[in-house]
Formats: structure tokens, sequence, C-alpha cells
């Protein structure tokens, strides 16, 4: 599945390296079968966000599997999170 950033909360997800919109960056997300999302850079400095990339740096330290920052959590998960953001609307 595809998504493309629309209007604020939208979110992308694809496979393509050099599709990432100014101001956002991609991550890997899954526990088996990994999906990229493009995240807006904003969304670094939230709790939830923080919370990730502890995990993260907990699970994988610096050497990520795919390459890029990949969090070890259920893509439904994830998606809960960046939701969750979006609501607060000040991201």
């Amino acid at each position: 599945m595809v998504y493309t950033k629309l209007a604020k909360g939208r979110y992308l997800s694809s496979s393509a390296v050099n599709d990432i919109p100014k101001g956002h960056f991609s991550v890997y997300v899954g526990e088996n079968n990994m999906k990229r999302f493009t995240i807006p850079l904003s969304y670094l400095e939230h709790p939830s966000f923080q919370t990730l990339l502890n995990m993260a740096e907990e699970e994988f330290e610096y050497t990520h599997p795919m390459g890029g920052l990949t969090f070890p959590c259920k893509e439904e998960t994830f998606i809960k999170i960046i939701k969750d953001i979006q609501l607060e609307g000040v991201w």
C-alpha cells in the first residue's frame, strides 16, 4: 500500500529512496515485513516518537537491518502513535 503526503495528517509509505519530501525522513517499521514510512522531522521532538527512538536504539544500536532507522514494533502500533501525534496538532 502506498500513501502520499497530501495534507497534514497523512504520511507516506513507499519503496523509493528519492521520494522523501524536504523536511521529512524515512523509517522502516515492522516485525517481519518491513514497510518504509516518511515522517515530518518535527515528530522527532515528540515524547511518543522519542520512545520509539529509544526502542530502536536498544534493539539495533546503530546497525539497522534495512540500512535506515528501523522501529521494532508492529506496523499498527506505529500508525497509532503517528495518528496520536497528528491529533495533538502541534507537531
